[in-house]
């Protein structure tokens, strides 16, 4: 599903809702997520699952076509950790 999806979705369940306004909801929702992430903070879903940022230290890497070696910098990565309800749902088991 891409955003535009689950904005159609949210629009057609919520008729008393403009989609202009569903739009900027998940618009709204996303951005305030991936504006915690940004800070370090962790973004907590209950049912869904939580996302927080886990940190890469610097590492040798290999450049795969050439074999040659190559700094990878350390960096901070998404990481998202399902919740138990999703993981029951996804595995046959009724919530």
């Amino acid at each position: 599903m891409i955003r535009s999806e689950l904005i159609q979705i949210i629009a057609d369940e919520n008729p008393h809702l403009f989609q202009r306004d569903v739009e900027r909801i998940v618009n709204t929702v996303f951005g305030e997520i991936t504006e915690a992430l940004a800070r370090g903070e962790r973004v907590e879903l209950r049912g869904f699952g939580a996302f927080s940022v886990k940190k890469r230290d610097s590492r040798l890497g290999r450049n795969p076509r050439t074999g040659e070696s190559v700094e990878v910098e350390a960096k901070a990565v998404p990481f998202f950790k399902t919740g138990k309800l999703l993981r029951e749902r996804l595995n046959g088991a009724e919530g």
